[in-house]
């Protein structure tokens, strides 16, 4: 009997009719020639953080705990290559160990490096890219079980199509064996969180976003009230501080201990990207929304943060800074009907999902969006001509309806 998967926030749950625990290249390419053989399917699994059934499948799960560590680094050239395993708290410090870091993480570090490049995963400044954007170099193995090497482990620049598709491919053109990313020297920053009233932050915002290299808030439902975090180089002296300065946090260190949280309470959330020049009216329109429907039901809070534009074919960042505005309830509470009502409001907006965060748009509504979904299409079916790594879900989120 094989073991039940159950993601992150437990609002997932199925029983794959095999795993598939490969330590190497050339055993993640033996599994998938033998499902090509046999007919069946391949979804790979990192962590499991996402909170969409990317992962789902009732045939071959494929997790790549076993594939983890440094492989090699060049500190002076600024480049790391890693397996795809690696959890992006270890990566962390293993880059630090060679005098480099990260551009910028998320909020939680609980996921690993091939789960939070292939979804997209961000975290928050008007100068900072997506982790994916700095994915420069790989290898991967496609739907025919041969290693395809991409970006600069095959000698191509930054603007090739397999490196551009890569970098946000939902685990569907192929399984990431290895990563080579674009690194900067080890830096440390400063984290300074302030609670204020949401109505200051507000009227602050593109000064707090220009002030920091991160910004974000959090706005409670019930009481109004925001959380503002913000982090800086350690010499540099905050300029724009609300009003009262009730600290809720100061620390420094390392980047990849500052950036992230401790996630203990666990959470299910839907995500949307929104053009950052539409952004703020779209969330005055959602605290309405939410104060008028849904703050005896909200558990939690909504997180506003910002990312830089970056050129994947699926990033829901590549048309322009973008806004983020994310829904977080409670992993214990009903979620479903608060969700469902807000969404159309953010995709009214321009706004386009996180793709490892729940929504319910598929391809159909995708397609208008993003304007090179046609050239990743084609690009994934020959890869992957068989439909290998498809599920239900990545048929119906890339597939439409003939």
């Amino acid at each position: 009997m094989s073991e039940q998967f159950v993601n992150w926030s437990g609002s997932l749950r199925f029983t794959p009719r095999e795993w598939s625990r490969p330590e190497t290249e050339e055993e993640v390419a033996a599994q998938v020639r033998r499902a090509a053989e046999q007919g069946r399917t391949v979804r790979p699994v990192g962590s499991g953080h996402s909170s969409v059934p990317l992962m789902a499948t009732e045939d071959v799960l494929l997790s790549q705990e076993g594939m983890a560590g440094l492989v090699s680094h060049d500190t002076s050239a600024g480049r790391g290559t890693v397996l795809p395993g690696t959890g992006l708290s270890e990566a962390g410090r293993l880059f630090r160990e060679a005098g480099l870091a990260m551009e910028n993480l998320g909020d939680v570090d609980y996921q690993t490096l091939a789960g939070a490049i292939g979804t997209g995963t961000h975290g928050t400044g008007t100068r900072l890219r997506n982790l994916s954007a700095t994915l420069v170099g790989g290898r991967l193995v496609t739907g025919t079980g041969d290693v395809l090497p991409f970006g600069e482990e095959a000698g191509e620049d930054d603007g090739r199509e397999l490196l551009r598709a890569a970098r946000v491919s939902l685990g569907s053109l192929g399984i990431l064996t290895s990563l080579t990313l674009e690194l900067l020297p080890a830096y440390e920053l400063r984290r300074l969180n302030w609670c204020t009233h949401i109505d200051w932050v507000l009227e602050n915002f593109t000064a707090l976003a220009g002030a920091y290299r991160h910004m974000d808030f959090y706005w409670y439902p019930r009481s109004d009230e925001a959380q503002v975090r913000t982090m800086n180089d350690p010499a540099t002296e905050p300029t724009v501080i609300p009003p009262g300065n009730r600290v809720h946090a100061d620390e420094q260190g390392p980047v990849h201990e500052i950036i992230p949280n401790s996630r203990d309470l666990r959470f299910d959330e839907m995500e949307y990207m929104l053009p950052y020049d539409a952004g703020m009216a779209c969330f005055r329109e959602v605290r309405k929304r939410i104060k008028d429907r849904h703050r005896q039901q909200v558990g939690w809070r909504v997180l506003v943060r910002t990312v830089a534009p970056d050129s994947a074919m699926l990033s829901n960042c590549n048309d322009g800074p973008v806004m983020t505005i994310a829904l977080l309830q409670n992993n214990e509470l009903p979620y479903q009907e608060y969700f469902d009502d807000l969404e159309p409001l953010l995709r009214e907006f321009g706004g386009r999902p996180h793709w490892g965060k729940k929504h319910t748009m598929t391809a159909a509504d995708l397609r208008p969006r993003y304007p090179e979904w046609d050239t990743f299409q084609a690009l994934r079916r020959r890869l992957d001509p068989q439909g290998i790594f498809l599920n239900e879900y990545l048929r119906t989120l890339l597939e439409e309806e003939k």
